[in-house]
């Protein structure tokens, strides 16, 4: 007989650290303004303060934490302090946290619906609920007539993959792949994240068409500038079979004019798929939805991140089809030393056939959770919140003659500039504010220009925090120290 290895905690253990730990984030999260938002660390530092091996033998938890103090979080850019206003927002929340914690006791690997089919049919309801939150067209329900659903991923980025794999399954039914496969082209905004880009380079997609978009049309692509691009390129034998269309661009959150474009792209032949990664929480407001979300019941998906906006920590990028058949075509390999013996009446529901890898943790639980303990009232006022923020500060700023709004105000995002600032004195004065350690912004490039984002949308960002920086970008731009 082989006796065990001691590495079990006890139940008595493993509360009192429990307990310890969630007393550590409660301080961290109670004391994050004390922290300067953007790490100042020079790359590999944190090598230099760490040991070169792994302990042999068992340390505290009093001991890592104080390392964690010592060490980690000088090198930690705290994207959950209210005067984070870079990128986007990464939201975290307490109920958010208790679902990852279940799901991290559970362990469960639900890569099909057998492996635990709570964790499967979780998934299928929440985004079913989500989707009803977000006024999206049935079709894009799993109860719709289309064979549709939704399915968390990992990042938009993973959505915009999954999605462009789909279109190419069906843009290659019939045809011969080898022959084929290089015709094809996808389509995308100047303004588009570069994971369209990385998606079509993985996928072997030869032709990515990146099409001009401009100030006069607010970014935003011209349906004229995609019908060129695709009856062109069918002029010369290459078949159009993708285009991602953008609510709520990363650089100055633009919006595409979604339904003149899938009419374009259904002419074509082409699937239509929707990055709404930041933006797409704010459908769930009526006001939002009317002006930005018009035309989806001609999309083929649409994917946008609750993690971003609406409290879910991350990761949790939701994705949702009009038919899932060509998700399925596209990604269904089923090794038989995995599967012998386990079919069942549920295989269409095996989400590992939704996504690139087969495993899968459990994370339908923390989206559930939010959704249950905050309710979809209180999501929409705080998703309000942030937009009234956001509109307050863009007044400010029009009405300082010493900055220029330079896109379109929408959702939580404000893009300026200093107005006369070359690009070097801008990158400069940027660079003063954000080494101030009281907020953090980036910047962007507009019509060849440099521009500052601000990000309104952290989980404890009032509106006192978006004027003291306001204050301080205008004490900067003046001349000031910061």
């Amino acid at each position: 007989m082989v006796p065990p290895p001691l590495l079990s905690f006890s139940t008595i253990q493993f509360r009192q650290l429990g307990y310890k730990m969630i007393d550590a984030i409660v301080d961290y999260r109670s004391n994050i303004e004390k922290h300067p938002v953007r790490s100042e660390v020079a790359p590999g530092y944190l090598a230099e303060k760490l040991p070169e091996s792994a302990p042999t033998q068992p340390e505290g938890l009093d001991a890592i934490l104080s390392d964690v103090q010592t060490h980690i979080m000088p090198g930690i850019t705290h994207w959950q302090h209210p005067s984070f206003f870079s990128w986007y927002p990464a939201n975290s929340s307490y109920p958010a946290l208790l679902g990852d914690m279940l799901s991290s006791a559970l362990g469960v690997v639900g890569f099909a619906w057998i492996g635990s089919p709570a964790a499967t049919e979780l998934e299928t309801v929440t985004l079913d609920w989500l989707a009803r939150f977000l006024r999206l067209p049935n079709a894009f329900l799993s109860t719709g007539t289309t064979g549709g659903g939704g399915v968390i991923q990992g990042t938009a980025s993973e959505a915009a993959l999954v999605a462009l794999l789909a279109a190419r399954a069906r843009a290659l039914d019939g045809r011969d792949p080898c022959a084929d496969s290089p015709r094809l082209v996808a389509y995308t905004t100047d303004q588009a994240h570069s994971c369209v880009k990385k998606a079509c380079a993985v996928a072997g997609i030869q032709h990515l068409r990146l099409l001009p978009t401009s100030a006069e049309r607010g970014w935003a692509l011209d349906p004229a500038t995609l019908e060129a691009a695709m009856a062109a390129d069918e002029g010369h034998g290459l078949v159009p079979f993708f285009l991602t269309t953008l609510i709520g661009t990363t650089s100055s959150a633009a919006v595409d004019p979604v339904a003149e474009l899938a009419a374009v792209a259904r002419r074509h032949g082409a699937w239509v798929h929707v990055d709404a990664a930041y933006a797409g929480v704010f459908a769930c407001l009526p006001d939002q939805h009317d002006l930005y979300f018009q035309g989806l019941e001609g999309v083929d998906s649409f994917s946008t991140n609750p993690h971003k906006g609406m409290l879910v920590t991350f990761d949790c990028s939701a994705l949702w089809v009009q038919n899932s058949f060509w998700l399925r075509t596209a990604l269904s390999l089923e090794p038989q030393f995995q599967f012998a013996g386990l079919r069942h009446a549920a295989e269409h529901l095996d989400y590992k056939d939704w996504q690139v890898p087969l495993g899968r943790r459990f994370r339908a639980l923390k989206l559930w959770f939010v959704l249950r303990m905050y309710g979809t009232e209180r999501l929409q006022a705080y998703l309000r919140h942030h937009l009234d923020m956001a509109k307050a500060l863009a007044r400010l700023v029009e009405a300082d003659p010493a900055f220029d709004i330079i896109a379109t105000p929408r959702f939580g995002l404000v893009c300026f500039a200093p107005r006369g600032a070359s690009e070097e004195e801008s990158t400069a004065l940027l660079e003063r504010v954000n080494a101030s350690g009281r907020t953090f912004m980036v910047h962007t490039r507009l019509g060849g220009r440099h521009v500052w984002r601000l990000a309104v949308g952290g989980v404890h960002t009032q509106w006192r925090h978006v004027e003291e920086v306001w204050a301080l970008v205008q004490k900067v731009v003046g001349g000031g120290e910061a």
